[in-house]
């Protein structure tokens, strides 16, 4: 009896071991960045590491949502993309775990700044100029006038031609409330919001959404990142992209690691992968434009030349706080999206 018990115990300990062993070799990824860049990092990640990647993509405000409910239970390990705003937001509220990866005497300074306004909870992996893009055929079927500026959207020519997602759940959409509150200051940031809400014919959950449909035919003028809508010209799509003449905001784009992952190892594995040449290299082939941070990165020479344009001081750690981000969003739920249109 005291053999057959020693035993069960010997097999007992052999199969906890071996459900160890198992679960450290899986990695729950959460992606905010387009979805086919998010599935050529995942199975990038995979096919370097033998780790089993198990990946959901959503956008960054909802992701970010999801993280915060998850909190008391974290069933994530990483965040890759997405705008840094909540990256930013999730650091302060803790929700994510520090780490200083031997990666980052590669990277760019702006990806570092990004790390130390954060306590180092998060990283830049990318960055992009905010804009809008436009569907020409749609443009000269309607007679209207190409647009060069952001207060050229708030014109009444332009009523139910334009496009952009909800600043709640899209990250792009909270870039551009911010960016407007810096551009004009926060009383005509705001009139200018809604001036554009007037000649909104769409707000989408996805950041990226407005330039697909312009894309389409759907929708004659996208908000969105500049890259997206470079993406969208190059796929053969007749789209022109813009850099607003007053001046525009950038992110950005961010990687945190999810406080109590469970597969922490995994996720530290995952972030110095992420930031290697190699692995931001692969954007290429899913025609993601951003600028990597990563200094050796290949850069497409379709992507937007950022010292061409005029960027505003975006100031991401005013902006990405918990504070002035509900703040921000609340106010445009109150005065903003309540109005008719």
């Amino acid at each position: 009896m005291i053999k057959s018990s020693k035993i069960m115990l010997l097999a007992a300990a052999a199969l906890a071991s071996s459900t160890a062993i198992a679960s450290a070799d899986k990695l729950t990824f959460y992606c905010s960045a387009q979805e086919e860049w998010c599935q050529v990092m995942a199975n990038g990640f995979q096919d370097a590491t033998g780790i089993e990647v198990n990946m959901t993509r959503k956008s960054s405000g909802e992701t970010f949502a999801q993280i915060k409910a998850e909190a008391s239970n974290p069933k994530g390990d990483i965040w890759w993309g997405g705008t840094g705003d909540p990256h930013l937001q999730a650091a302060e509220e803790d929700l994510t775990e520090p780490y200083v990866s031997p990666m980052r005497a590669e990277l760019n300074d702006w990806a570092i700044s990004q790390a130390t306004s954060a306590g180092d909870k998060t990283i830049g992996i990318y960055s992009g100029a905010l804009g809008f893009g436009y569907n020409n055929d749609l443009i000269k079927a309607n007679n209207l006038p190409e647009p060069k500026c952001w207060k050229d959207l708030t014109k009444p020519e332009y009523k139910d031609h334009v496009q952009m997602a909800n600043p709640n759940s899209s990250g792009t959409a909270y870039t551009t409330l911010a960016t407007m509150v810096q551009l004009f200051g926060e009383e005509n940031g705001f009139q200018f919001m809604k001036d554009l809400h007037a000649n909104i014919n769409q707000y989408t959950k996805s950041g990226s959404a407005p330039i697909k449909a312009a894309g389409r035919g759907e929708n004659t003028i996208g908000i969105v990142f500049m890259h997206d809508a470079v993406a969208q010209a190059v796929s053969g799509f007749p789209v022109t992209p813009v850099a607003p003449c007053e001046g525009t905001g950038y992110e950005i784009g961010s990687m945190s690691i999810i406080k109590g992952a469970r597969n922490l190892d995994e996720a530290k594995k995952f972030y110095d992968w992420a930031l290697s040449a190699d692995a931001q290299s692969l954007a290429l082939g899913v025609k993601a434009f951003q600028v990597p941070s990563n200094k050796g990165a290949e850069t497409s020479p379709s992507a937007p030349d950022l010292s061409s344009i005029k960027l505003i001081d975006y100031d991401f750690k005013k902006y990405g706080s918990s504070d002035e981000r509900k703040r921000l969003l609340k106010k445009w739920d109150d005065e903003v999206s309540t109005l008719p249109q």
